[in-house]
């Protein structure tokens, strides 16, 4: 089955990951992590730290990017403001309502507007908005899924510097590497603004979503936070070194991300070009496409047929839409023929 559907990856481990699962030390699941009597919380976040330049206190770990979300989410509704709405965009993961429906929040939508070849956020819009419902949490998703836009980091500055510094500002950057291989960004905006936590994970670029290793950065002031989120007794040994061996093997998943990258043009192009389909600019591992939505029918069976899953997209506003996750060369083209087949046939 090919299973393009959920922004898995479809394919191999860095050799690094193979050789760090082949040679682990069982017996190091016999006790706990020593790190935490030098004051600090794991390898990975010492390695983290120095990787991104922000200090080992103000790196966030958790069992993947949404259980880093969910803690803050939680934290930030509950606490002693009594403040519980959070801002999230319009098209976005339905994760974070979910999660501040569990806490009882109240969750208010802004909007992302579409153009001529993506989707966009509107800083000034937000700014706005953020001024007059005053939440407790502002949520960004750079690259947002399923849209695949972004913000730069000039533009997320900008942001952060017209808002009420009382306003916690989570970014969900899960696809980010994607974008770039530029981190240099996120110590100094981190180190610039006390009321930013930005949330990343190894379940998407470095395609461990098995794993469930996710890790951030938060800024200053947030020490009450840092020790909610913190696991008392450590992290997951075998996780860690497998994480560290992911985070070495950046020329591996460059590599995969270029392969990507053709899928997307081809996607761009071939599809682009059928009649009533629109391809959206992504910078995420998937692709947004608008399609005539009487094909669906003939779509998913042709689809099926080939064990082939994507997701076809049912929300208000995007549900004349479906999501591709960019696989492997002969993935990619056999939906795209596929899909071609089903377009010129229809």
């Amino acid at each position: 089955m090919n299973f393009l559907d959920r922004n898995e990856f479809n394919f191999a481990p860095s050799q690094a990951v193979t050789e760090a699962l082949k040679n682990f030390d069982a017996g190091k699941l016999c006790f706990y992590t020593r790190i935490y009597d030098t004051g600090r919380k794991s390898i990975v976040s010492v390695y983290l730290s120095e990787l991104y330049g922000v200090e080992e206190s103000r790196v966030l770990l958790g069992y993947g990017g949404e259980d880093i979300l969910k803690n803050a989410v939680h934290y930030y509704l509950t606490d002693a403001c009594g403040n519980r709405t959070i801002l999230i965009p319009q098209f976005s993961w339905w994760y974070y309502k979910s999660i501040a429906d569990e806490v009882d929040g109240t969750t208010i939508q802004y909007p992302l507007h579409e153009t001529e070849t993506t989707f966009r956020y509107d800083i000034d819009e937000i700014v706005r908005t953020a001024g007059q419902v005053r939440p407790r949490i502002l949520l960004l998703a750079s690259p947002n899924n399923p849209t695949g836009n972004g913000l730069t980091p000039d533009e997320l500055d900008r942001l952060l510097a017209a808002l009420p510094k009382d306003i916690i500002v989570l970014t969900d950057e899960a696809y980010a590497s994607f974008v770039t291989g530029d981190i240099s960004y996120v110590s100094r905006l981190v180190d610039k603004y006390d009321n930013l936590i930005i949330v990343r994970t190894l379940s998407k670029f470095y395609g461990l979503p098995g794993l469930r290793m996710g890790f951030g950065f938060v800024g200053r002031g947030q020490e009450k936070f840092l020790r909610y989120s913190n696991k008392y007794l450590g992290y997951n040994r075998l996780s860690e070194d497998v994480a560290l061996a992911a985070l070495q093997s950046e020329e591996h998943y460059r590599e995969v991300a270029r392969v990507m990258n053709e899928g997307r043009r081809m996607y761009a192009e071939e599809l682009g070009a059928l009649p009533g389909f629109k391809v959206y600019d992504s910078v995420a591992n998937f692709i947004l496409i608008k399609y005539p939505i009487a094909l669906k029918p003939a779509l998913q069976e042709a689809l099926a047929a080939e064990d082939c899953k994507i997701k076809f997209m049912n929300e208000p506003g995007i549900d004349t839409h479906l999501r591709i996750t960019l696989g492997r060369a002969e993935q990619n083209r056999l939906v795209c023929d596929t899909i071609k087949r089903i377009a010129q046939a229809g």
